[in-house]
C-alpha cells in the first residue's frame, strides 16, 4: 500500500511540475511577459528553495503540523495563480510562495521513500515521470488558453497534498530529536556542493526555454510535447533498471552523468534545428536526470547523519539557488549561445568533481 501511495505522491506531484515547466513559460509568453520577466518570476520559486533550508538548520524544526500548514499553503498559492498571473510582481510574490512550500514538500517524501523502499525506490519514482509525460502530453492538445494550464496545475498540486497529507503516519520520528544540526556541514563536501549548483544552472536554458527554442526553430508545440515525452520514456526506462548500477561506486556514476550531460548541451548547440538530434539528446535526459538524482540522493543519504536536512539542502542548492541562477541567466543569454552556455556550466560542474577526488571518498 505504501509503495502506491508514494507511486501516486510522484504520479501527481511531477504532472504538476510538468505543467509548471513545460507550458507555463509559453503561457507567460502569449500572454505578454519579456523572456527577461520569465526568467525573473521563474526564478523566484527556486531562490526561495534554496533560502529555506538554512531556516531549518537553527530556527524551526520541521513538526508534521507544520507540514500540514506546508500542504495547505501549498495549494492555496496554486489557486492565487488564477489571480496573480497577469500582474508582473503579484506572479513573482505568488512563486516566491510556492518555493517556500516545495522546498519543504518533496525532501519530506522523498525521505520517507528512501527510507521505506530501498531498493524499490526508483520503481515508485518512475511515476513521477509517468505524469511528466502525461500532463504534456494532454495539456499540448487542449491549451487554448492561459486558464485551461492553471486548471491543470491548481489540479494536480491539490491531490499532491493529499496523498502527501496520507503519508505522514510512515514518518514516525516526527522530527523530535533535532537531528544533531550542529554537525552538519555543506564545507566537508563543497565540491559535490558546488558541481550540484553548476549542474543545476546548466539546466536553466533546458527547464524554462527549451519549449520556445524548439518552437521557434519551426518545431510544433505538440512536437514538442513528444520530445519532452521520449525523454520520460528513456527517464522512467533508467529508474527501472538502474538499482545494479547504484551498488557501484555513486561519484564516478556522478562524474559520468555530468559528461554526458555536457555533450547534451554541446549537441543542442551544434544542431539547433534537427529533429533527429533532438530526439537524440532527449534520449540523455536517462542520464542527466534519472541516473544523477538517483545516485546524488543515495550519496547525501549514505554521508549525512541529518538525512532530511541533507535532502533539503540537495533540493535548495540545487533545484534553488541553481535554478534561480540558471533561470535568470538563460533569460538573459537566451538565442544562439544558450546551450553552448549550459554545456560549459555542466563542464564546470564535471570538473569540480575530477579535481577533488580525495574530498569525496
Amino acid at each position: 500500500m505504501l509503495f502506491f501511495k508514494l507511486s501516486g505522491f510522484y504520479l501527481f506531484y511531477f504532472a504538476a511540475v510538468g505543467v509548471y515547466i513545460i507550458f507555463l513559460p509559453k503561457v507567460l509568453h502569449d500572454i505578454g511577459y519579456s523572456p527577461t520577466e520569465i526568467g525573473i518570476v521563474l526564478a523566484l520559486a527556486p531562490l526561495m528553495r534554496f533560502a529555506t533550508p538554512f531556516l531549518f538548520l537553527k530556527h524551526i524544526n520541521l513538526t508534521q503540523n507544520l507540514f500540514k500548514g506546508i500542504l495547505a499553503l501549498s495549494v492555496f498559492s496554486s489557486f492565487l495563480f488564477y489571480f496573480t498571473i497577469y500582474d508582473f510582481y503579484l506572479f513573482m510574490f505568488n512563486n516566491a510562495i510556492l518555493g517556500v512550500c516545495l522546498s519543504v514538500l518533496l525532501p519530506y517524501i522523498e525521505l520517507i521513500a528512501i527510507k521505506e523502499l530501498k531498493s524499490l525506490y526508483g520503481k515508485s519514482r518512475l511515476f513521477g515521470s509517468i505524469g511528466f509525460a502525461l500532463i504534456s502530453v494532454v495539456l499540448a492538445k487542449y491549451l487554448s488558453e492561459p486558464k485551461i494550464a492553471l486548471d491543470y496545475y491548481f489540479v494536480t498540486t491539490l491531490l499532491t497534498a493529499i496523498i502527501a497529507y496520507r503519508l505522514l503516519k510512515y514518518d514516525e520520528d516526527d522530527h523530535k530529536e533535532n537531528q544533531n544540526n550542529e554537525k552538519f556541514s555543506l564545507l566537508k563536501y563543497w565540491p559535490f556542493w558546488v558541481s550540484l549548483f553548476f549542474m543545476q544552472v546548466s539546466f536553466g536554458g533546458y527547464y524554462n526555454f527549451f519549449t520556445i527554442y524548439e518552437t521557434t526553430q519551426g518545431v510544433s508545440l505538440e512536437m514538442v510535447s513528444y520530445l519532452w515525452v521520449f525523454a520520460i520514456v528513456c527517464e522512467v526506462a533508467m529508474f527501472y533498471y538502474q538499482a545494479p548500477l547504484l551498488k557501484n561506486n555513486l561519484i564516478l556514476i556522478i562524474k559520468i552523468s555530468l559528461a554526458i550531460t555536457a555533450l547534451r548541451w554541446f549537441l543542442l548547440y551544434l544542431f539547433p534545428s534537427s529533429l533527429f538530434i533532438a530526439f537524440l539528446t532527449q534520449s540523455l535526459h536517462a542520464f542527466s536526470f534519472g541516473l544523477y538524482h538517483s545516485a546524488v540522493i543515495l550519496f547525501l543519504y549514505q554521508i549525512y547523519q541529518d538525512k532530511k536536512l541533507a535532502q533539503q539542502f540537495m533540493l535548495g542548492i540545487a533545484y534553488g539557488l541553481g535554478g534561480f541562477v540558471g533561470a535568470i541567466l538563460s533569460g538573459y543569454i537566451y538565442g544562439e549561445y544558450l546551450y553552448l552556455a549550459s554545456s560549459l556550466l555542466a563542464l564546470i560542474a564535471f570538473m569540480f568533481l575530477i579535481n577533488h577526488p580525495k574530498d569525496l571518498k
